[in-house]
């Protein structure tokens, strides 16, 4: 027998990946346009860090919150970008977002208490705070509205303990503008909703830049990570920025559900921030990539698209097609050898008319699978005809 807090639902573009990569060993070459990980490898900086530590360091454990060395840079990136002081005793180390999202959420919440993720939205947020006993409220987003919430639904929600946001987000794209984030954070205060941002996607955005929701709220935990921009998923680092007041309690958390993050990962994250040129060469390839794959999918059909301003997704309703999103991406898959996430990953509700499209991989894949697709819409309209 299981737990009932084990009940959760799946993380689906993980079946997804795992499908993809039993259509490859069955001698398919996959364009995979379903996993949020970058193509790209960690930075050279960060290797040659790792590869020196492993040759001379022990690498045992560190403090649970992190190597202050570690904990000092992070702060000190957020005078860099954001021309904002931040405290290095107020960050604490993670085992990735995913870490960060497990401490906060135990650090905040009690089992009962009303929190509010946004749809479509990341869905391990939902998936964590179920399993935590946490009573999850869904605030349904349109692309009509670029997939922002808007204080007037919020107060539809009230009372709540908790807001989680992303900006920018998985799987739309959308960026919070900073007047939008103040006053998300204003709301939040004068209702004593504890807010929480990831802004794991910082570092991944075309118009202009992210601003960090820690400018507007003394009260605001964030996450980030250094999955996406700086391009080490495997490496299962990431942090989190929250008051003072959290930190001995996340501290607490942190000791007995993983004693700290791991240690090479930490010195090769250390070293990451050297090689900032590098990273946004990567970034400059997601813009070709996008554009790339925003003309493809209009060439295809696809009309109705989230804005796409950051990350490296585009969520894309296929209401006019007339299919549910895990069929298509399933035909997808076995017709043309294009893995696609359905859109039931990210909205519980309305998910299965829509897909998410990601354009973190290479260039040529993109363009290819882009093709395809249009072949694909084109051979469709002629039988159709």
């Amino acid at each position: 027998m299981s737990s009932r807090r084990s009940q959760i639902a799946p993380f689906h573009v993980m079946e997804v990946m795992r499908q993809a990569q039993e259509h490859e060993s069955a001698g398919n070459e996959v364009l995979h346009l379903e996993v949020g990980q970058p193509g790209t490898p960690a930075p050279a900086g960060a290797r040659a860090a790792a590869i020196a530590a492993i040759g001379t360091a022990t690498l045992g454990y560190t403090a649970a919150l992190g190597t202050p060395e570690l904990r000092a840079r992070i702060a000190r990136w957020y005078d860099e970008r954001h021309q904002l002081a931040v405290d290095p005793g107020c960050v604490v180390v993670t085992t990735g977002a995913s870490g960060s999202c497990v401490l906060a959420f135990l650090a905040l919440w009690d089992p009962g208490d009303r929190v509010a993720v946004i749809e479509p939205g990341y869905p391990c947020y939902r998936n964590d705070l179920e399993a935590l006993g946490i009573d999850v409220v869904g605030l349904p987003v349109d692309i009509a509205d670029q997939c922002k919430p808007t204080i007037e639904q919020l107060d539809a929600l009230l009372p709540l303990d908790g807001l989680v946001l992303a900006s920018p987000s998985n799987p739309t794209g959308t960026v919070l503008a900073d007047h939008e984030l103040q006053a998300l954070a204003r709301w939040a205060d004068v209702n004593e909703v504890r807010l929480v941002v990831d802004e794991i996607y910082h570092g991944i955005t075309f118009d202009r830049p992210a601003t960090t929701a820690l400018a507007h709220s003394a009260n605001v935990v964030v996450f980030n990570s250094f999955s996406k921009y700086f391009s080490m998923t495997g490496w299962r680092l990431g942090w989190i920025v929250a008051p003072l007041d959290l930190i001995a309690p996340l501290e607490r958390l942190a000791q007995n559900l993983s004693i700290c993050a791991p240690s090479v990962s930490q010195v090769a994250g250390l070293a990451a921030f050297d090689d900032l040129a590098e990273l946004d060469a990567n970034v400059a390839v997601y813009a070709e990539n996008r554009r790339i794959m925003l003309e493809g999918l209009a060439n295809a059909g696809f009309d109705e698209l989230a804005p796409a301003d950051g990350a490296f997704y585009v969520w894309a309703s296929i209401r006019h097609l007339g299919m549910d999103a895990v069929d298509l991406c399933q035909q997808w898959l076995r017709e043309l050898d294009i893995a696609v996430t359905p859109g039931i990953d990210f909205d519980p509700r309305r998910g299965h008319d829509f897909v998410r499209f990601s354009y973190a991989g290479s260039t040529a894949h993109i363009t290819e699978a882009m093709h395809r697709l249009g072949r694909w819409h084109a051979a469709r309209e002629e039988s159709a005809s």
